[in-house]
Order: structure tokens, then C-alpha cells, then sequence
């Protein structure tokens, strides 16, 4: 079995940073595998990213052993989650999970019968076609899953979301949360701001890992010093694009 490195460096006490990546190619997920990131996120809920991209930029990552993989499928469904699993990702972000039931369908989704739904294949990219011994029996303990809280439901149920058997981690998503909160885009309202932290100390307090992904400095000064555990802290379309702004911004029109 591949190890997963992130999963074991979790509850360590250092906070692993990553980057969210949506370009959904393997080149451009090579230009930023080696930037020092302890993982990246390849997202498929907001980007063009499907199974089909995803196989690449897994193997793209392959070469680079010391950043971890996480997928973002782009819904909490049982036939993506083992098309992901089956490509070989092993740490997967499972967005919108606002309901105990709703946990427990994203792990059974991950886990073989008995213990879970996962369809059965002994010749996909995961198994390395067939040749990692006893794979089924031990592939969860190589497995990450991340639930994604960011509705208010899911505030609701959050302690028992994080309770639920096989979620390995939660993960604050502050843009639909705030939304759901009546904040709208404002993710830097101080009662927004107020409220992730609230969420991530009482993921804390449930005994699970915590983290978040946010591109404002403050929100990111703030959770560091609460001692999340991962944190997200760019997208690589969003660096690309202020980038080239900034750098057309400094050139006088000729």
C-alpha cells in the first residue's frame, strides 16, 4: 500500500498547507507540484475537472512524493467517489455533507462490503492492477475522508457529523457558508469571520481535525493561531489571474 502522507501527518500539531488547483490539466498541476506545498486539492466541484482529468494529474503527481493528493468530487455520490478511488486517490474532500446520513453515505461509499458499498475491481490504477496484496482488506487504513461543512444544516449536525465512523477530518468551506449565513460573498464580515472560527473550534472540541480554505490574509492569521490543522490558502486560476492583472496594471499603455 501507498502510504498517505497527509492522513498520518494529521493531529501532529503542524498545520499542512496546501493549494486548491481548478486549471484541471496535469501541466499546470505540475507547475505548482513542487512549489512546497504539503498538499494539493484537485477540484472538480467548481472547475471542468472529471474522472478523466483527474487520472492524469494523479499519476502528474506521482513524480512528486512529498505533496499529497486530495480529490474534490463534485457531489457526495457513491459511482464518483469509486471512479475517483479507483483512479487512486486517497484522500477525498467530500463537499456539502450536512447530515449524519449524509457522512455515512460518503464513507460507505469508500469502504467494501460488508462495510460499505464501494463496487468491486481488482484491476484498476488503486490496486496498481492487481498487484498490492490483500487490497481490499487494507485500504482504508490508507484513506482519507474529509467532510466538508459549509450550511448551516451542517452547523446543526456538526458534532455528530464529526462522530460519524470513517470521517477521518472536517473542513470548513467559508464561501458557502457565509452564503448560507445571509453574508453573501462578504467572507470578511466580522460576523462571518466570527462564525468560521467558532466552526473550527467546535471541530476541535469534537476531537477531529480542522481546516479551511481562504485566500484573505486576516481569516488565514486567524485560524493559524487556533491551531488548524490544514489550510488552504490560494487557487491556482485565481493566482494566475491576479497575477496577470498586476503585471499588465504596471506597464504604462504605450
Amino acid at each position: 500500500m501507498i502510504e498517505n502522507r497527509f492522513k498520518r501527518a494529521l493531529g501532529t500539531g503542524r498545520c499542512q498547507i496546501g493549494l486548491w488547483t481548478t486549471l484541471s490539466t496535469s501541466f499546470a498541476l505540475e507547475v505548482v507540484a513542487g512549489a512546497g506545498y504539503d498538499w494539493l486539492c484537485l477540484d472538480t466541484e467548481h472547475s471542468p475537472g472529471d474522472p478523466l482529468t483527474i487520472l492524469p494529474q494523479l499519476q502528474c503527481l506521482g513524480g512528486y512524493p512529498e505533496v499529497s493528493a486530495w480529490v474534490r468530487p463534485a457531489v457526495n455520490d457513491t459511482a464518483l467517489i469509486k471512479r475517483m478511488l479507483d483512479a487512486g486517490a486517497q484522500t477525498l474532500l467530500i463537499p456539502m455533507v450536512n447530515s449524519v446520513a449524509e457522512a455515512q453515505a460518503a464513507v460507505a461509499a469508500t469502504r467494501y462490503p460488508p462495510e460499505g458499498v464501494r463496487g468491486v475491481s481488482g484491476l484498476t490504477r488503486a490496486t496498481r492492477f492487481g498487484r498490492i496484496e490483500n487490497y481490499m482488506a487494507r485500504c482504508a487504513d490508507e484513506l482519507c475522508v474529509i467532510a466538508q461543512i459549509e450550511t448551516v444544516a451542517a452547523l446543526d449536525a456538526l458534532e455528530d457529523i464529526a462522530a460519524v465512523p470513517g470521517i477521518d477530518a472536517l473542513f470548513v468551506g467559508p464561501a458557502d457558508l457565509s452564503a448560507s449565513l445571509g453574508f453573501g460573498d462578504n467572507q470578511a464580515h466580522p460576523d462571518a469571520r466570527a462564525k468560521v472560527l467558532e466552526t473550527l473550534k467546535r471541530i476541535q472540541a469534537a476531537g477531529k481535525p480542522a481546516g479551511i480554505l481562504t485566500t484573505d490574509p486576516v481569516m488565514q492569521k486567524m485560524a493559524l493561531e487556533i491551531g488548524v490543522d490544514f489550510l488552504g490558502i490560494g487557487i491556482d486560476a485565481g493566482l494566475l489571474a491576479r497575477a496577470a492583472e498586476t503585471l499588465r496594471q504596471g506597464i504604462k499603455a504605450l
